[in-house]
């Protein structure tokens, strides 16, 4: 009994409690997938600098600066080049809000028959995809100047029932003009992000037909613990998958392995502070980033110069 509760023998116990949980954060924070995914960024920067979007040349602009004139958390950003104003949404009471380029609120469209609406992306001009997180819902709905109100009783709608997980549904939206692909991101347990071909139904002399992409195996690189948003970049063919818990932007290449991040954390990217809880990614037809986090704090990044 003696020999167990040694001194010498406690300590090794100890060490190797410690040990084993050390080894368990790091499995469940993705340490050494990130640490590798480092060092291949490093190893590839020349050769993927020029034909992405490359992530580490941004730097902060402008941070943590409060939206001022709301009182509900936003979620999700979509970048709207008609306009040339941003879009995001709230859901516990659920508006549409465009945003000028720096922040500003410009109007506040109300929703109605929306339950837990976390994510809107452009699709054309006047034409957007909402989800409805609990529900697993993709509305489409018509924004012009003068829409007082939206309700999602009179849009056209597509239930989506893939894994249904309460509160860890569908985060985010991004949408391909030319292949006519709507990415769809699950939250977690597991992330996903699905390809929806035929949603929103734009050509009323063709048949409503709906084709839904899974790839599990793709998805398995991402070594991030959830998804908040998406961006598709149409010149690189490219996606950014935004994740609030793993504090990172990726930028995934068209097979969907990750080629280059931005880290979220401070003292990274010219960030004074971390990113409390980021909500949303969008990107302008000029390249920058914009980048909305609860408690409503809005983030403007741009490329250096060459």
């Amino acid at each position: 009994m003696r020999r167990l509760l040694s001194p010498k023998r406690l300590l090794q116990g100890l060490a190797l409690i410690l040990l084993l949980a050390l080894l368990t954060t790091a499995y469940q924070f993705h340490v050494f997938q990130r640490g590798w995914f480092l060092i291949e960024e490093w190893q590839h920067a020349s050769a993927w600098r020029e034909r992405s979007i490359w992530l580490p040349d941004y730097q902060a602009t402008l941070q943590a600066m409060p939206i001022e004139g709301l009182s509900d958390d936003v979620s999700a950003l979509t970048f709207d080049p008609d306009r040339r104003t941003l879009f995001t949404v709230t859901n516990q009471k659920p508006r549409i809000v465009e945003l000028s380029l720096d922040g500003r609120i410009l109007r506040q469209i109300p929703l109605v028959g929306f339950g837990d609406p976390e994510a809107i992306e452009y699709i054309s001009r006047d034409l957007y995809v909402i989800t409805d997180e609990r529900k697993q819902l993709l509305v489409k709905v018509r924004l012009e100047e003068d829409t007082p109100f939206i309700d999602a009783a009179d849009a056209q709608q597509l239930a989506l029932g893939i894994g249904m997980n309460g509160n860890k549904g569908f985060e985010g939206l991004a949408y391909d003009p030319l292949g006519k692909r709507l990415f769809v991101a699950k939250e977690r347990d597991p992330v996903r992000i699905y390809e929806v071909h035929g949603f929103p139904h734009t050509n009323p002399d063709k048949p409503f037909a709906v084709h839904v992409v899974d790839d599990p195996e793709r998805d398995a690189r991402l070594f991030v613990r959830d998804l908040s948003s998406l961006q598709y970049h149409a010149d690189s063919g490219h996606l950014l998958a935004l994740s609030d818990e793993s504090r990172l932007v990726l930028e995934l290449n068209s097979d969907g392995k990750p080629i280059s991040g931005l880290s979220l954390l401070g003292g990274q990217h010219g960030l004074k502070k971390g990113v409390p809880q980021a909500e949303g990614v969008a990107m302008d037809d000029a390249g920058n980033l914009y980048l909305v986090s609860e408690p409503n704090l809005f983030y403007v990044f741009k490329k250096k110069a060459e």
